[in-house]
């Protein structure tokens, strides 16, 4: 962290306190919150490190007329030193303003109302500020945007959050105090008004407001605070880990396509091992993943897992490419091969009992994470591979290489053999034909008894003489 970041963290303390935290702040009346401004020269946020598309909506923004802040994830990780991936604005505009005020944008999102402003591959998400679900009107800090949307469960869900405010209301709605940080190009400040700075100095992870609440209204904030916590290497504070443990399971009210999208951030962010370990430990794992959960007591399909994630953050360390499908294959195999396994004793052959374990295994967790189609297919063909790679005979091997999915299917064969599964040296076989020659793979092939193959039917009939000559 650099020098002069810690240098503000000091003055930060001195101003806030040294037990400040966001739940020590009256959240009753934002309008009371007067935010803590890092000026330019106290801080090491540079606008080089900021992508330009991101600058270009905050500076369209300005001379609309409408703040325009840099906030979230981008203002933190350039605080921490690194290169934040992606950039998010914060605005007093509604949606349609945004939307009437670049060319390139559309409107997304029906619970909460986003802008997507699109500069070439790069997409800049703009949100409006937001405010509390009590508020009138008019607020000390001046008149609200229109537009107020608003709708809750009865477990206090919020199911529609197109609730506009200020910038000081905006700040106390977000999740995480070290996430509700605001950068401006108006005055090239820092804006803090929730003692984030001071959390990421001590490198904790807090939920804004009161936790119960805020994960009642709703319960993904569960899993972004394990996801932050194992990406950045924080602790969790006590108050914000308490509710989880009770509330874990209202992660099985989420709709399963919002799921899927929560999945990928968790085990694809390359701390997919340490997210695992924080979600067993607070009992997240199992709303998502239900009917897997009882198997991980198996060591052989917890080592499994543990062994897919891990392949899976060293291959992003590598920068190579990861794909859900391989991770499902991997998250779901514990119960299609013993469903597998059930269909085979029922008299099933072994290629049909494989398609329909995993249609009925894949059928259940699409009710609580959704799986898309274009990931869904791959991943069962990995699965089906699985009894295609021992059957080697002849041109057999040469032809599953032809096959788009055999890398895959090897790796997730290779997958298998580290988690002690037993398959006869298959995973070192195909390691070695890869590696060969065309003649010495036709050797390695040429006198391999195939053990799935059938047997030829012969078509002579018993007691009949099928020898044919000129004469007949």
């Amino acid at each position: 962290m650099a020098k002069l970041f810690s240098n503000t963290i000091k003055r930060v303390k001195t101003v806030l306190g040294k037990g400040t935290a966001s739940d020590d702040i009256d959240l009753t009346d934002p309008a009371l919150i007067d935010p803590y401004i890092i000026p330019r020269d106290q801080h090491s946020i540079s606008r080089k490190h900021i992508s330009d598309a991101a600058l270009k909506v905050m500076s369209a923004l300005h001379k609309g007329g409408y703040q325009g802040l840099l906030v979230g994830g981008g203002v933190r990780d350039l605080l921490l030193g690194g290169r934040p991936k992606d950039f998010d604005i914060a605005t007093n505009a509604t949606p349609e303003q945004v939307n009437r005020l670049f060319r390139h944008s559309r409107i997304i999102g029906r619970r909460f109302k986003i802008v997507h402003v699109r500069f070439g591959r790069e997409v800049i998400e703009v949100t409006t500020f937001r405010g509390s679900h009590q508020q009138t009107e008019e607020s000390a800090r001046g008149r609200r945007p229109k537009n107020q949307q608003s709708a809750r469960a009865q477990s206090g869900m919020l199911l529609r959050d197109n609730v506009f405010g200020t910038v000081e209301e905006d700040a106390i709605r977000r999740d995480l105090t070290i996430n509700a940080l605001y950068y401006t190009t108006a005055d090239f400040s820092v804006y803090d008004y929730t003692g984030g700075l001071h959390d990421l100095e001590d490198k904790i992870i807090r939920v804004i407001g009161d936790p119960e609440t805020r994960y009642r209204e709703d319960p993904v904030r569960m899993l972004r605070v394990v996801r932050f916590a194992a990406k950045l290497d924080f602790e969790i504070a006590a108050q914000t880990a308490a509710p989880i443990y009770e509330l874990a399971s209202s992660l099985a009210d989420i709709p399963a396509a919002r799921m899927f999208d929560e999945v990928l951030k968790l085990f694809m962010s390359g701390k997919a091992v340490d997210v695992y370990e924080l979600m067993q430990e607070f009992g997240l794992f199992e709303p998502l993943f239900p009917q897997i959960q009882p198997y991980l007591k198996q060591q052989h399909f917890h080592t499994l897992v543990m062994q897919a994630l891990e392949n899976t953050d060293t291959r992003i360390r590598q920068g190579k490419p990861v794909t859900p499908a391989f991770i499902y294959a991997a998250l779901l195999w514990p119960a299609v091969t013993l469903r597998q396994q059930q269909l085979i004793k029922q008299g099933v052959p072994a290629v049909p009992a494989m398609h329909q374990a995993g249609q009925e295994v894949v059928s259940l967790q699409q009710q609580h994470t959704s799986i898309p189609k274009r990931f869904g297919m791959p991943m069962r063909e990995i699965w089906e591979l699985q009894l295609r790679l021992p059957r080697r005979g002849g041109r057999k091997a040469e032809r599953m290489m032809e096959n788009r999915r055999f890398r895959a299917a090897y790796d997730f064969l290779l997958l298998r053999e580290q988690a002690g599964e037993d398959t006869g040296g298959l995973g070192k076989w195909w390691t070695d034909y890869q590696n060969r020659s065309p003649d010495q793979r036709v050797a390695m092939t040429a006198n391999l008894q195939d053990k799935n193959s059938k047997p030829r039917r012969s078509r002579n009939k018993p007691g009949r003489n099928h020898t044919t000559s000129l004469s007949e």
